[in-house]
């Protein structure tokens, strides 16, 4: 393992463009929008030095324009699967030999295609393939991305700087290897930062990946896969699958060389798979490294003393921008009785000046939300709660799948604070709130602090200091990523590392060292210079 430090270029958070009317990245983001809709991609699945096609085919759409297709991508059965992992398992000596220097400069040249000549196309097909806006889009798909790519090289450096002390007469090492085997990548729809991250942040490492992208998800994941073979990354080093989760799963986790996991998703496939590696664990060479972040019941609670404006804002930025399809979405509030009027009059306002409606159009604040099943599941929960005895709808309730699949920004009062939409993830546009009586602060925060099995992400807003430090310490287990007088969605890399803990998953961090240190095996090497020679230490005499 090749330990010497070179000094990579210092990250700056990746400058999030505007896409103001006219301006140079709107244009160039609407002429790759133009470009990619005017053709039919046929989408491999890459092993090894192969792109592989098949004749099961995998539609992909925009979900707010379902009828047009943008591609069709190869879908696979577990023989893929079981040559993705051959292909990664001979891959290995050789990338975990490469200079560590020499693996980043692959992920450093990613970063640069995609802050340059991809960006207009790794942002135009995640509006495309994702629904998302201009600006969701580039903070996620350009921005996120980049910075991943760029911040993991610079923490790499850190971790191999960190080297035992040494006694008199002793050198004293420590060998930061990759993972023996293979690490399996299992990544969401909602981010193309993460779906690209999974895999590149382990591999970076040394190690070798399985990566299976959500179908969702596949169009954006293809230029990820562009940018990195264009970047230099050797074959066989990220195997790109599309395989049903079943088949796949049972391949890999019955394989004798699986290392780890690196997922981002449900938690109940998450508690599925952990259990699946707990029953197969006599089977591996070593004991996998399991990482994952699962998704959460976001909270905003407002003090008394808040800001009626500033809560707002918070909660339809919070709730509403990428239809509410953040892992940190603002899902349920607890606003004060002495400010809910102005806070709901602020609200409904912003509400009512917001437009739905396709991703092309950069007037549209709310596009669709990426598939039937979620379309289903989260209108299901409007239907209910439009026929509940102790909840209503105050804004939106509609939705429309005819073209796309859409759904307003719908928000729920409820009397209730366990009503069902108060404690369950939604993963839509749906924010329920709970008007509490504005001194029952303390009781309020036990409230929220015990109300879900989750603890992702978490607001306070308030402009007194004992509450904002009260709020801080009752609800320190409730959420990885805590936002004081902010909404809770927008963790930068480098700024804010993300992960949570409960039901949200392991909270290894992304965007910080404490994720890469999951991704190697740490070997202490001891050498003595002068070698003792008598067995006898001095009080034997």
């Amino acid at each position: 393992m090749h330990n010497a430090i070179y000094q990579v270029p210092l990250p700056q958070n990746e400058p999030v463009l505007n896409y103001a009317p006219g301006s140079v990245e709107t244009i160039n983001v609407k002429k790759a929008i133009s470009e990619l809709r005017s053709k039919t991609l046929e989408v491999p699945m890459y092993i090894g030095k192969n792109e592989v096609f098949t004749d099961k085919k995998i539609k992909l759409s925009p979900p707010h324009d379902h009828k047009h297709v943008l591609g069709f991508a190869s879908e696979g059965d577990a023989s893929h699967v079981k040559a993705a992992i051959d292909a990664a398992l001979e891959a290995r000596n050789n990338w975990a030999n490469l200079p560590w220097n020499e693996r980043a400069a692959v992920f450093l040249k990613a970063a640069d295609l995609l802050a340059g000549p991809f960006r207009a196309k790794i942002n135009a097909a995640t509006m495309l393939g994702q629904s998302k806006n201009a600006y969701q889009a580039e903070i996620d798909a350009a921005c996120e991305l980049i910075d991943f790519l760029r911040f993991n090289v610079a923490f790499y450096q850190e971790i191999m700087a960190e080297q035992p002390q040494s006694s008199k007469g002793v050198w004293n090492k420590l060998e930061y290897r990759p993972l023996e085997g293979f690490v399996f990548a299992l990544t969401p729809f909602n981010f193309t930062a993460i779906a690209g991250n999974l895999p590149a942040s382990a591999a970076m490492m040394g190690n070798v990946i399985v990566w299976k992208p959500a179908y969702t998800q596949i169009y954006s994941a293809n230029v990820i896969m562009e940018v990195f073979k264009l970047a230099g990354l050797p074959d066989g080093v990220i195997n790109m699958v599309y395989v049903d989760g079943p088949v796949t799963g049972d391949i890999v986790f019955n394989h004798a060389d699986f290392a780890g996991i690196h997922f981002t998703g449900s938690t109940g496939v998450f508690q599925n798979i952990w259990k699946t590696i707990g029953d197969n664990i006599h089977k591996y060479k070593s004991y996998p490294r399991i990482v994952g972040e699962t998704g959460g019941k976001d909270f905003v609670i407002a003090h008394k003393s808040a800001d009626a404006k500033a809560v707002a804002v918070g909660l339809v930025r919070g709730a509403f921008e990428y239809q509410g399809q953040k892992c940190s979405a603002a899902s349920r509030a607890y606003i004060p009785s002495n400010i809910w009027e102005d806070v709901k009059r602020h609200m409904l306002a912003d509400l009512a000046d917001i437009k739905m409606g396709p991703t092309e159009d950069f007037s549209n604040f709310v596009n669709a939300v990426i598939d039937e099943k979620a379309f289903d599941k989260i209108s299901g929960y409007i239907s209910a709660a439009k026929n509940a005895q102790n909840a209503e709808i105050i804004a939106g309730g509609g939705f429309d799948k005819s073209v796309g699949y859409f759904i307003e920004p719908t928000v729920i009062l409820t009397k209730d604070p366990k009503y069902k939409t108060m404690c369950e993830e939604i993963f839509g546009p749906v924010l329920s709130i709970f008007v509490y009586e504005e001194n029952a602060w303390e009781e309020t925060l036990e409230l929220v602090n015990t109300t879900s099995p989750y603890a992702l992400t978490g607001a306070v807003f308030s402009q007194d200091r004992y509450a904002i430090d009260q709020a801080t310490k009752a609800l320190e287990n409730a959420a990885g990523n805590f936002y004081i007088n902010d909404k809770p969605t927008g963790a930068v890399v480098g700024q804010q590392p993300f992960g949570g803990a409960r039901a949200s998953g392991t909270n290894d961090k992304a965007g910080s060292k404490l994720n890469l240190l999951r991704w190697v095996n740490a070997r202490t090497i001891k050498e003595t210079f002068v070698s003792p020679t008598d067995y006898k230490y001095p009080f034997l005499g």
